[in-house]
């Protein structure tokens, strides 16, 4: 298979390696220029199929079989619609568009075509939460009542990419409900196998601000006196981790020097209480699901480190998970406090790859789609538009600070997309 990647970042790297081990990343768009190059002298792409802009490369025509969008999200729309006209099937980094209504119609456009277009919703692919849905669906612990789910952030991932780095403004990319989250708006519609009936949502921007900026301090930190003493220093989130992610998305260059030479004049050595950020650093949704399944999702900025955790709560037991530690517990209810517990712990198979294997497991999938004639993908456009509207919606009774009827605002978007 030959594939083109449109977005040489850090996420379209990491799909276009996995699928460099076994087919030939054909095509390189990036208008970064040391992105783009260092993309093409690592999968050896000629020069004649490197381009700075995605108009380049759609003027040539449909030269190869698929192609990986992974470029920034209020670009998604234009370059998928345009994708799918030329007869591409695609893997779409998430979220699909910040756009509920451009996600309905990137559906409908890859129906039309009849491409496939599969969403990077990595989490169905890990074995932490594929186990989860089997035990759910085994029907041992009896419905799923309710469930409580937690994505921490973690503080200097929220710093990096949600105060500092691109995903900090809604106008720029996308809320962090909607860019961040969409995840976990698909996993719990995936668990409980239901689409979402109302949703409420409540958060903000509490902390990120200038007015909890230390007194004394400077607008960027390699000029600050108080750097020292503040954990968010630029220099101590990213001098320690040359190399590894975030400091490798913010330069290039992962020598000492190279880093502080960008830290001068990029967004990642501003200080983080003096930045034009406004995504919330908190955010409570509540969403009740057709099938009468409650749930409650928290996302938060305010923790040390980053992972999930999930508490599903079910007839006659309980499920828990921390996908960090890769453990899930099962436990049966008992009839009294003496009774001897019912405990399972199960830790399902380690997976190669990012985001818990999530990231090699999902590659698996989209080339078998490609190659296999009615492959059924875990994470098909139809599947995932799903969740874009939750996200949508949680964001907009968040704003309003009113319910949201699921039903009703579909009804809306689709009057929109067809008048």
């Amino acid at each position: 298979m030959k594939l083109a990647l449109i977005g040489a970042g850090q996420r379209g790297m990491i799909y276009a390696r996995q699928a460099h081990q076994s087919d030939e990343i054909f095509a390189v768009v990036e208008p970064d220029d040391e992105r783009r190059k260092a993309a093409a002298d690592e999968f050896r792409i000629p020069p004649d199929r490197q381009f700075a802009s995605v108009d380049e490369f759609y003027r040539l025509g449909n030269i190869c079989d698929a192609i990986i969008i992974s470029s920034m999200d209020r670009d998604h729309y234009e370059q998928t619609m345009a994708a799918l006209e030329l007869g591409y099937d695609i893997l779409l980094e998430k979220p699909i568009s910040p756009s509920p209504e451009e996600c309905m119609r990137i559906q409908e456009k890859a129906d039309e075509k009849g491409r496939k277009v599969i969403v990077c919703h990595v989490l169905r692919y890990t074995n932490f939460f594929t186990e989860m849905k089997k035990i759910i669906d085994s029907g041992e612990l009896g419905k799923v009542v309710t469930i409580q789910h937690n994505e921490n952030i973690g503080n200097f991932h929220m710093a990096h990419s949600f105060v500092r780095g691109n995903w900090r403004r809604s106008d720029l990319a996308s809320p962090i409900i909607m860019q961040k989250s969409c995840h976990d708006m698909d996993i719990l519609s995936w668990l409980v196998d239901s689409g979402a009936k109302r949703i409420s949502s409540y958060g903000g921007l509490a902390y990120f601000k200038e007015e909890n900026a230390p007194a004394g301090s400077a607008e960027r930190c390699l000029d600050c006196k108080v750097a020292p003493d503040c954990r968010f220093d630029a220099r101590k989130a990213y001098l320690p981790i040359r190399g590894q992610w975030p400091a490798a998305a913010v330069s290039a260059d992962q020598t000492e020097e190279g880093l502080l030479k960008e830290l001068e004049t990029s967004p990642y050595g501003r200080c983080v209480y003096r930045v034009d950020n406004d995504v919330c650093d908190h955010q409570v949704t509540l969403i009740e699901f057709k099938n009468g399944v409650t749930a409650t999702f928290n996302l938060s900025g305010f923790t040390n480190k980053m992972y999930r955790t999930i508490k599903i709560m079910c007839e006659h037991g309980e499920i828990r998970g921390d996908d960090t530690l890769n453990v899930i517990e099962v436990t049966r209810f008992n009839s009294n406090m003496a009774e001897s517990q019912q405990h399972t712990v199960i830790r399902p198979a380690a997976m190669d790859g990012g985001h818990n294997g999530g990231d090699t497991g999902l590659m698996i999938d989209f080339l078998a789609n490609l190659k296999t004639p009615d492959f059924s993908s875990r994470s098909s456009i139809e599947m995932s538009v799903e969740s874009h509207i939750m996200a949508y919606a949680a964001e907009e009774a968040r704003m309003t600070g009113t319910v949201i009827d699921l039903d009703e605002l579909k009804a809306k978007l689709q009057q929109s997309i067809t008048a």
